[in-house]
């Protein structure tokens, strides 16, 4: 196994407070061929704040983007005013030509579930699935109208390759989070679901989209490790599907970061790229442990791409911010 790290980082954002300072990137102009296939994905989307990243994505070339979650900000009982907020954002220019012009995938997380960091006791958990699922662009008669949840998956084809995505909820099934830590992020039928998913798998590369973060699990917010037995599930059956190339992304954080962990039985480290938020960012952040981290953390505006070379069985993961400046970047071969 081998595998190619490059960071590509700005030491001042250790120092900076501010998601303003931006150092302009000379390679702003992505080559459309140098990759085989490229995946733009992004998390913490506020509909009322200014949303500077849209033409910095598109001008990534991306083949697919995926929601991470948060894709507006409601926080609300009121379906009226979520379909308010939905249709707004569907009616931002920049981003309606990235509906026009690639695939568009996605997961919801709290705040566009309806409720902060709210789980299976939200009440109106069913009306906001349907709304998401329009944003989305979901047919009608499509199954996800007519079972529990938005968890999904979708095959990727590119030049004979596949890249499996595979978006899970960690929403709808959610028990609370309690100081015994017991319960289930996912629940029965959902477990049920992407062990199939996974197990059945013949992809070249699986990417698994959670909208809270797998791998760290030394700070105090939500987090697969508020549920230990949960994430031990899922690292186990990524590694007993024997499934290839695999990378979980997530958001929620409103910092960037990349997670990494060497795991008994995979022949590459799992990573966990993290990319949060794009229109507001955790401004304040002075430091938290996190024991898989790589490089550092990225606490401005900033979306993630994954850039796939299946000739050498690499993928490239780039952190990006405004004016398309390359923040951070690694890549792993598989």
């Amino acid at each position: 196994m081998l595998k190619i790290l490059r960071f590509s980082v700005l030491l001042f954002l250790l120092g900076c407070n501010s998601t303003s300072n931006v150092v302009n990137n000379d390679e702003q102009e992505i080559d459309p061929k140098e990759y085989d296939y490229t995946i733009v994905f992004g998390s913490c989307n506020d509909q009322e704040n200014p949303q500077p990243l849209w033409q910095p994505i598109l001008a990534n070339n991306p083949d697919a983007f995926i929601w991470g979650g948060d894709n507006i900000y409601a926080d609300t009982p009121d379906m009226e005013k979520m379909k308010e907020m939905y249709d707004f954002q569907n009616n931002v220019e920049e981003y309606q030509q990235l509906v026009n012009s690639t695939v568009m995938l996605g997961t919801w997380d709290d705040h566009d579930f309806g409720s902060n960091n709210a789980g299976k006791e939200w009440d109106k958990k069913a009306e906001s699935q349907q709304l998401f699922l329009d944003f989305m662009n979901v047919p009608e008669d499509d199954s996800r109208r007519d079972r529990e949840g938005v968890y999904y998956s979708q095959d990727l084809n590119a030049d004979g390759k596949t890249i499996k995505v595979i978006l899970l909820d960690t929403r709808y099934f959610r028990d609370p989070i309690n100081e015994g830590r017991e319960g289930t992020i996912l629940g029965e039928a959902q477990w049920s679901w992407l062990e199939n998913e996974l197990n059945n798998s013949t992809a070249d590369y699986n990417i698994i989209m959670s909208s809270i973060q797998v791998l760290s699990r030394q700070h105090r917010f939500e987090k697969w490790a508020n549920f230990p037995e949960e994430r031990e599930h899922l690292l186990d059956l990524i590694v007993s599907s024997e499934i290839k190339n695999p990378i979980i992304i997530s958001g929620d954080r409103h910092i960037s970061e990349f997670s990494k962990m060497d795991i008994d039985g995979l022949e590459a480290p799992l990573y966990d790229f993290t990319s949060s938020g794009m229109t507001h960012a955790y401004e304040n952040f002075n430091g938290e442990p996190n024991m898989y981290r790589e490089g550092e953390v990225i606490f401005q505006l900033s979306f993630g791409v994954l850039n796939f070379d299946f000739e050498n069985e690499e993928v490239n993961m780039q952190m990006r911010g405004v004016e398309n400046a390359l923040l951070q970047e690694t890549s792993v071969k598989f």
